[in-house]
This record gives C-alpha cells, sequence and structure tokens, in this order.
C-alpha cells in the first residue's frame, strides 16, 4: 500500500516510520510512504506557497494553486488515490475510518499549515479528517497518526493476522485486559481462569470484560456495538453489580 503526505516539511516523516512494525513493513515492501514537498509544486523563485488572507485578519492562507498543481501531478503518476485533507474542521478520525482506507490502493494525505487553507482547496479532495477538537501546528502529526492506524491494518504487517481483530474499537468496544509472567506480581494475582488452559472459559471471560471495561470507561461506544444475547445479560449483570457498588 502507498501512503504520500504532501507537505511543507517533508522531512519530519522520516523518523516515525524508520523503526519497529512499520520500518519492517517498509523495508519487505509491504507499504511505501513517502513525503512530497509542496514548494516543488509553488512558482516563482520564493516558491512562496501561502499569503495574506481577503478581509484581514492574522496568520498566512496557503494557497490553491500550489496545491492543486501538486495533486494533478501526484494523481497522474501511479493507482488512482484517495487524498484526504488534515483538518480541524474533518470528520473525527475513528477505526472503522482506519478500516476502510485499509482497502485503498494509494493514499495522498494533504497536510496543512498557519491559518489553513484556502477554500477552495476543500474541492481537490476526496475527504476531510481531524484526530479530535483541538489545533495542531500543522498536519503532518496528524497524517502520521492515520497512516500508523491504516498501515498496521495492511496484511502482513503485524506479526499475528489476529492482533488487529481484538484491538480496542475493531468490534465497537474497548480491549479486554492482557496479563503476561509473572502470575503475582505485588501481590496482584493473574485471573485464574487465564491459567486454566480452557480456552472456552478463557473466551467468555475475555468477552465479558470487554463489557465491564467499556461500561466503566466508555459506556457511550454501547450504543453502537453489536451485542448478542449473551452481551446483554453480562451487560445486566455488570450494571447491577455497578449500581451496587460492586465495580
Amino acid at each position: 500500500m502507498i501512503f504520500e503526505l504532501l507537505t511543507l516539511f517533508p522531512a519530519m516523516s522520516a523518523s516515525p516510520f524508520a523503526d519497529s512494525i512499520l520500518g519492517k513493513a517498509v523495508g519487505k515492501g509491504l507499504i511505501n510512504i513517502c513525503a512530497h514537498n509542496l514548494r516543488d509544486w509553488a512558482e516563482g523563485r520564493h516558491q512562496v506557497t501561502d499569503d495574506t488572507p481577503y478581509g484581514g485578519g492574522d496568520g498566512m492562507v496557503l494557497k490553491p494553486e500550489p496545491v492543486a498543481r501538486a495533486l494533478d501531478e501526484l494523481r497522474s503518476r501511479g493507482p488512482r488515490p484517495r487524498v484526504l485533507l488534515m483538518t480541524p474542521q474533518g470528520r473525527p478520525f475513528k477505526q472503522k475510518h482506519a478500516q476502510q482506507l485499509a482497502k485503498e490502493e494509494r493514499l495522498i494525505l494533504v497536510c496543512g499549515r498557519y491559518e489553513g487553507f484556502d477554500e477552495r482547496v476543500r474541492t481537490l479532495v476526496d475527504d476531510e479528517f481531524s484526530l479530535g477538537d483541538f489545533v495542531l501546528t500543522g498536519g503532518e502529526l496528524a497524517a502520521m497518526v492515520m497512516i500508523d492506524a491504516v498501515a498496521r491494518l495492511v496484511p502482513g504487517v503485524l506479526g499475528s493476522s489476529g492482533s488487529a481483530v481484538s484491538d480496542s474499537h475493531s468490534d465497537g468496544l474497548l480491549e479486554h485486559p492482557h496479563y503476561t509472567r509473572p502470575a503475582l506480581f505485588r501481590d496482584m494475582a493473574v485471573p485464574e481462569v487465564l491459567l486454566s488452559g480452557n480456552h472456552g472459559a478463557i473466551a467468555s471471560w475475555r468477552r465479558r470484560e470487554q463489557l465491564r471495561r467499556t461500561l466503566q470507561r466508555r459506556p457511550d461506544l454501547l450504543q453502537g456495538a453489536e451485542l448478542n444475547k449473551q452481551d446483554r445479560r453480562w451487560l445486566e449483570e455488570l450494571r447491577e453489580e455497578q449500581n451496587g457498588g460492586g465495580l
């Protein structure tokens, strides 16, 4: 899968993708990540990419022409890309979006700076995303976070194909607790069921703990989660425990 950033600061993207899981994925050719300097499509000796806003106001606004020229050329270079704009006004990025985007062959992520883009840039992209209700100094960090979230879902990137399946938010719930050695740490013991070797009982415990953790920390997620009859019975029990002070 191909990821491309369109940015004024292409060097920012080098380090985050050089090591660990994504670094190995790049080395194996499972993903390709590159950054394009927006100034390469700016005109004039000074390669100006921004200007003062019409109507006055603080800050500078990124001009539409360099972005348009860049996207026209990049779109013509290879497989048809899906072009995403990083902006605080975009849709909140969620796991379901990462799952959808992982099916694409090529993504171009356009990173803003300063006061943002000329409004007409929005007509040049396919979608707009935000990491949340806050503002960064630029779109590069948001783009790199999105690339990480999407790239780990590309087949072969993670060592275990089941790792992404059980992630928090993958099925609408938070993930169950995890434990490893030692079995006893500072008087805190690993739940006995995890040591039992009974895979059915372990699966049930993990699902129930998913529901417990989601109820405790993100009850809002339960409204949109796909729950079967057993899930609903467990939830009823967990709510009774919570109301009775058991949680």
